[in-house]
């Protein structure tokens, strides 16, 4: 703040007029009322003039106060309008630096939701691939035990065919004797054995496929599964 203090002008000393020198005891009434108006006069000239003086002195303290109150209004004036400026582009910039964080959170949260589905996306190819070949390999191996059954079995079935022949040579040569009755009963005992062993083999098999069955229809479920969520993503 800056104050502006102005100062009177110095008072000039007035000089009071020289009386005339008296002359002796020769001074009538009249010229002494005279001096005494003289004198009264002079007095309340300097009275006027101090008053004038006195006026001047305190018409420049309050044109001074004036100018002070101005100076204070103007800047307490100009001060808010900073103040008012300044909050405004404060206020501005901190809804850009909101718009700017809440755009950022949403391109993050896009970014991970895409990285979240390709993630599943790629585990679920990964299952369906990895029960396909599970799937592939349980059909071969399949494939090939039913296949070394049926040549064991073919086997089986050639040595049986030929051992009966043989044994059937015995009996027509042995009908007559008590070794017929004992081959006859080994061979019965020998048929029941293959028919139990073929029905044992047989229902391996079928045991195999319906494991092989469950594995397809669990496939099929997953299958559906991936399709609806796929969709419903």
């Amino acid at each position: 703040l800056c104050y502006e203090v102005i100062l009177a002008e110095p008072a000039v000393n007035v000089a009071l007029p020289k009386l005339p020198p008296t002359q002796g005891k020769n001074v009538s009434a009249e010229e002494i009322e005279e001096k005494l108006k003289a004198a009264e006069e002079r007095r309340l000239s300097l009275e006027a003039k101090k008053m004038a003086d006195w006026s001047a002195k305190m018409a420049k303290i309050e044109e001074a106060s004036r100018k002070k109150d101005e100076l204070d209004k103007e800047f307490k004036t100009h001060a808010k309008e900073v103040l008012h400026t300044k909050m405004e582009q404060y206020e501005e910039k901190r809804v850009q630096q909101l718009s700017e964080i809440k755009e950022k959170l949403k391109t993050h949260a896009a970014d991970i939701e895409k990285t979240r589905q390709s993630l599943e996306q790629q585990k679920v190819e990964e299952l369906q691939k990895h029960l396909e070949d599970k799937l592939r390999n349980a059909a071969t191996l399949r494939d090939d035990n039913i296949k070394k059954i049926l040549d064991r079995l073919k086997e089986h079935n050639t040595d049986k065919l030929n051992e009966v022949r043989a044994t059937i040579d015995q009996i027509e040569a042995l009908k007559t004797t008590e070794k017929t009755r004992i081959i006859e009963n080994k061979l019965s005992t020998a048929e029941q054995n293959r028919e139990k062993e073929l029905q044992k083999k047989l229902e391996n098999i079928r045991k195999h496929e319906r494991r092989a069955e469950l594995v397809r229809q669990n496939k099929a479920a997953l299958a559906q599964k991936t399709d609806v969520t796929a969709s419903s993503g």
